[in-house]
């Protein structure tokens, strides 16, 4: 059974930083694309930043390119993602999600991940 599990969420003043983990299990890690997604109360859910596990290739939302850092680690089966200044505009529910699709704006738009983790909440206070 695939399972992804995210960790790390938290409260943090605006500025500060976080790293949230999802931990795989029941796949091959290699060979998938890890997707971060962010959905904030009444919004939709929107792509952060993906990582592509065989080449370790990412990508980054423009919101998030050069505060956020997307890692893996194939020995722990576990992607990780660091979030630095955090804004409050970043407060939201953060899920992890992992498929054979493209990590790039397309992939994280409109590719199908068919593994969910169940989300960790960012609450980033002013």
């Amino acid at each position: 059974e695939v399972q992804l599990v995210e960790s790390g969420g938290g409260l943090v003043q605006a500025g500060g930083s976080l790293t949230l983990s999802c931990a795989a299990s029941g796949f091959t890690f290699d060979d998938y694309t890890i997707g971060w997604f962010h959905q904030a109360p009444g919004k939709e859910r929107e792509g952060v930043s993906c990582i592509r596990t065989t080449d370790g290739s990412t990508y980054y939302a423009d919101s998030v390119k050069g505060r956020f850092t997307v890692s893996s680690d194939s020995a722990k089966n576990t992607v990780y993602l660091r979030m630095n200044s955090l804004k409050s505009e970043d407060t939201a529910v953060y899920y992890c999600a992992a498929d054979h699709v493209p990590c790039s704006e397309y992939g994280l738009g409109y590719g199908s991940f068919g593994s969910w983790g169940q989300g960790t909440q960012v609450t980033v206070s002013a």
